[in-house]
């Protein structure tokens, strides 16, 4: 699908990728919906989308309340004329604890963010798209979906789910105009632990620790939307995606072992 002249979604679209999906998306002559729980943020997109700001709006949406995310498409049908493609873009990590050291409050917000905001935006929009010429999902799940990462478990079953949901629904819709792309970054430079409340890891620490640099998030979106348009299954984010999961198909304990020495200092006993 080319995204030019396309109304497309994007949820988290206050910062980070999710920012840089919107302005990329405009860029390429797409309409975007912006969609964040944070409006200053939004705000913020709207400014740096400069003189393509008339082709973008914004939307205050909290993706984990179901009833207000089915009543969305109808929002933006009337604001756009029509809707072409979602990127179900928005998530959050845990803090780097254990299992048995999280309170499930945190492991519902984290489930409730990542795979169920996920699956609601699917299912408001699926009836829509499935009526254009051509339509396009594009869910983003994480290394950590494919990958066991210690003192991430939980948002890590959160982004397999993203991942084997993106694969199924992609079965489902083989013969129909409605192409999915799963995606799995690796290490981005955003904001993500303050966003999601989990800013306890150690600067200095992780960047020691990390063999590769965090790919910036403009890059990281042009080979996002690259993907969409090539009508890409599933595309791997960065260097240290593509290298784990040749690392994890080979060697799976190996990979989980050195994933788990590599933070073992970040993970409170």
């Amino acid at each position: 699908m080319k995204v030019n002249g396309k109304v497309f979604v994007v949820t988290g679209g206050g910062n980070g990728m999710g920012r840089e999906l919107v302005l990329g998306l405009l860029n390429r002559g797409a309409k975007v919906a912006a969609v964040d729980i944070n409006e200053a943020a939004l705000n913020e997109t709207k400014i740096l989308a400069g003189d393509l700001k008339n082709e973008l709006t914004l939307h205050v949406l909290n993706i984990t309340n179901k009833d207000a995310v089915n009543c969305f498409p109808e929002q933006i049908v009337k604001e756009h004329g029509t809707v072409d493609g979602i990127i179900n873009n928005a998530g959050i990590i845990q803090p780097f604890e254990k299992i048995n050291n999280l309170g499930f409050e945190i492991i519902e917000r984290v489930m409730n963010v990542n795979f169920y905001g996920s699956l609601y935006m699917v299912k408001a929009f699926l009836p829509y798209l499935l009526k254009r010429p051509e339509g396009h999902i594009a869910n983003v799940s994480s290394m950590g979906g494919f990958l066991p990462v210690p003192g991430q478990s939980i948002y890590g079953a959160t982004k397999a789910g993203v991942k084997i949901f993106t694969e199924g629904l992609s079965a489902e819709l083989a013969n129909t105009n409605v192409n999915t792309t799963v995606i799995f970054p690796g290490a981005i430079a955003t904001n993500i632990k303050a966003n999601s409340g989990a800013e306890e890891m150690n600067k200095k620490e992780t960047n020691k620790s990390s063999v590769l640099k965090p790919m910036p998030p403009a890059k990281a979106a042009r080979i996002m939307i690259n993907a969409i348009e090539k009508n890409k299954s599933r595309v791997f984010v960065g260097k240290d995606s593509k290298l784990m999961d040749l690392i994890y198909r080979i060697g799976p304990r190996f990979a989980t072992n050195l994933i788990a020495k590599q933070l073992k200092s970040h993970i409170p006993d």
